[in-house]
């Protein structure tokens, strides 16, 4: 089976995906575990202007969580033309026959068969 480049640019979207929503959850259990370590409320500690020593894992969370939201909207973007190819493919395999019964009407009629 041949993959097609539509279907190999899904699939790197995907791993994408999944690599940054793994290191996403591997950032945020360890900033969870940090703030019980410390004691801290979670809208002090989840605040990167209030928590100085975790600003950049802060900003580095927000930033996976915009890049796994844009990747999404990639993955669904791919899913909904291949959706739609698959559609007009359909739609155009159910008007095939058709087209044989009006080819073999015209056929019957011009060589005098009337079965149909």
């Amino acid at each position: 089976m041949e993959v097609s480049a539509s279907d190999r640019e899904l699939i790197a979207v995907m791993r994408q995906y999944f690599a940054a929503k793994a290191e996403l959850e591997s950032l945020r259990t360890r900033l969870e575990a940090a703030r019980k370590a410390a004691g801290e409320a979670i809208g002090v500690f989840y605040d990167p202007r209030q928590n100085a020593e975790h600003a950049a894992d802060l900003q580095r969370m927000h930033r996976l969580k915009g890049e796994i939201v844009a990747l999404m909207h990639r993955a669904e973007a791919w899913w909904k033309a291949a959706s739609a190819a698959d559609r007009r493919d359909r739609s155009e395999a159910e008007a095939e026959p058709e087209e044989w019964q009006s080819f073999e009407r015209r056929a019957d009629a011009l060589f005098g068969h009337s079965d149909v």
